[in-house]
């Protein structure tokens, strides 16, 4: 029940989104056409390539809420990073493209265009796209999901980058009236790459970020130490001391192993199913969708030759061949 009402409220999220996202494009388009600015044409096809894939990705959200299989042990996770893979390796294409192209404008003498209509533009839409990321900034607070947070990243980078070319072109149409007026035919391209540039570090982040999703890396530092610390605190409540613990994250979700250290041969279930929602409900308050596995350390009475072991267990685990034992 509760994965519904998370998927409808995220499909929600992303429709609003997609309709703000369609609005703004028609606005950028008919702007683009009428003054022919390379500027606009690379806020323009920048968000042509964001709509595209808001589509598709609506399709996948439910499939994200499913539960794992032994068909699918990660679930749809992994889709959602090859998505996220996928997309941001397209648009980084594209910023390339129209930075060539912008270079080679500059090279043949630079782009006249209107620079008072073309600011007052920028700046009514820069105020537009500021309402769009506060309406989906307080409708994401209990969604905040991947897909709500790129939203919200979209939505305030394009309030920013559309108040600076605003801002941009009304200087230039100040610096028309004077002795630097020659500058002016250069300043459109040139934003047109500044724009590029700044836009094109979210991509190589993101495509970053999705490779190691998808290769199965652990997540970055600072997520790993947070769970660590949250895990370290509620298993020392319950008596339990960790051994190890293993954190693999895909799309939105992370997959946690906590291995830990009994001073007994056996195990009270009943605290050790306390301690288990215990903890993930304080994994899933810090990081979201996790999915939590509590496992007994037994490794160290296994007849296991250590030299065979990942390198990253055999610096912490005296292991013990019984079968020698015996024989003694």
């Amino acid at each position: 029940m509760e994965d519904s009402i998370s998927v409808k409220k995220e499909k929600r999220i992303l429709n609003i989104s997609l309709g703000g996202s369609i609005a703004f494009l028609a606005a950028e388009v008919i702007c683009a056409w009428y003054t022919g600015s390379m500027a606009i044409l690379m806020d323009c096809i920048y968000d042509i390539v964001q709509l595209v894939m808001i589509g598709p990705f609506l399709v996948l959200v439910p499939l994200l809420y499913r539960p794992v299989t032994e068909k699918r042990p990660y679930g749809y996770a992994q889709v959602e990073s090859l998505f996220i893979l996928i997309k941001y390796t397209a648009l980084l294409v594209i910023e390339t493209v129209l930075v060539k192209e912008s270079i080679l404008a500059i090279a043949e003498g630079g782009n006249e265009v209107e620079s008072g209509v073309i600011g007052v533009f920028e700046l009514c839409v820069s105020a537009v796209c500021f309402v769009m990321f506060y309406i989906i900034s307080r409708l994401g607070r209990e969604t905040d999901t991947p897909a709500v947070q790129a939203e919200k990243f979209i939505w305030r980078l394009d309030s920013l980058s559309t108040l600076g070319v605003g801002l941009g072109f009304m200087a230039n149409l100040l610096i028309g009236r004077t002795s630097l007026s020659w500058i002016c035919v250069y300043v459109d391209p040139a934003i047109a790459i500044l724009i590029a540039v700044i836009l094109a570090k979210e991509p190589v982040q993101m495509i970053a970020e999705a490779v190691r999703n998808l290769i199965l890396f652990a997540p970055e530092k600072k997520i790993r130490e947070g769970i660590e610390k949250i895990a370290q605190e509620k298993c020392a409540a319950f008596g339990y001391k960790i051994t190890f613990i293993d954190v693999i994250k895909t799309g939105r979700t992370c997959w946690i192993e906590v291995y830990f250290e009994l001073d007994t041969d056996t195990i009270d279930v009943a605290v050790l199913k306390a301690l288990d929602s215990e903890l993930e409900k304080a994994l899933e308050d810090a990081y979201g969708d996790v999915w939590l596995e509590l496992i007994p350390d037994v490794e160290e009475f296994r007849g296991v030759n250590p030299e065979k072991m990942p390198e990253r267990r055999s610096d912490r685990i005296a292991y013990i061949d019984r079968k020698k034992n015996k024989g003694k």
